[in-house]
Formats: structure tokens, C-alpha cells, sequence
């Protein structure tokens, strides 16, 4: 989610006056960090909480695929929405920027979602053959052994 966001800035095609990330280390940090560290960190940030946000999902589900996927971005967009833009000062929903920050956002969000969930899928069935396959030699040595 991340870089669509950066390259949607650079190309001018985001609604959003700065990246999300970025608004909220400025207004974190009172605006005492600027320029590159300032990107830079705001990029760690993104990723960090995404991750996190994956990780915490995928222990708390008893399944996570696509579709959970998606419903996690979602209901991060939607925390987005109501706590973190009217906190930095662009209001509910982006309102007093632009609506359509609340739509970018939410695609990007679904991107995230999706590809999260898709990725997390195929991890968890990746592991899943492998384990039965581990459990299956091991169940044979034991046999053999006895």
C-alpha cells in the first residue's frame, strides 16, 4: 500500500496533500522532523503497522485468506476514517481536504487487504502440505522404530 501511495503522490494523482503516514509522524512529532528521515520513517511506520496489523489478524482469525483479508482492510480504512484523518486535522472521512481521499484510501486498503490475505492464504497452505508431510515421515519413523 505503500508505494501505490508514494507513486500516486509523485504522479499527482492522489487526492491527499501529503502521504497519511508522513501527516502523522509531522503532526507527531510537531513537525521537528522533515525532509528525507522524515519520508523515510513515515515508510518504516507504514510497513510496520501493517505488518503488525497482518500478524495480529492471522492469530486471531481461525482462517485468513482473501476475503479476511479485504475485511481487515476495511476495518483499518474505517479506523482511518475516524480516528487518525480528523487527528491530523483533515476531518472525518477526509472531508476537509477532499472526499476523495476517503476513496483512494479505501482502495488502497483493499489492495492491502486482498493481497495480504492472498499472500497469508497461500502461506498457510504451503505450511499446511508441508506439516502433514512432516508428520507423516515422522509417524513412519516412529512405526519403524518400533
Amino acid at each position: 500500500m505503500t508505494i501505490p501511495m508514494v507513486i500516486g503522490m509523485i504522479a499527482g494523482v492522489a487526492p491527499m496533500p501529503e502521504p497519511v503516514p508522513r501527516a502523522i509522524l509531522t503532526f507527531l512529532t510537531a513537525g521537528n522532523l522533515t525532509g528525507p528521515p522524515l519520508m523515510l520513517l513515515s515508510m518504516v511506520a507504514h510497513f510496520g503497522y501493517g505488518t503488525v496489523w497482518a500478524l495480529i489478524a492471522g492469530r486471531l482469525l481461525t482462517e485468513f485468506r482473501t476475503l479476511q483479508g479485504l475485511a481487515l482492510g476495511a476495518f483499518l480504512w474505517l479506523l482511518m476514517q475516524v480516528l487518525v484523518l480528523p487527528g491530523i486535522g483533515w476531518g472525518f472521512f477526509g472531508i476537509d481536504i477532499t472526499p476523495a481521499i476517503a476513496v483512494a484510501t479505501l482502495v488502497l486498503h483493499l489492495i492491502y487487504g486482498a493481497v495480504t490475505g492472498y499472500l497469508a492464504g497461500s502461506w498457510l497452505e504451503t505450511e499446511g502440505s508441508s506439516g502433514v508431510q512432516r508428520n507423516s515421515q515422522q509417524g513412519r519413523m516412529a512405526q519403524s522404530q518400533n
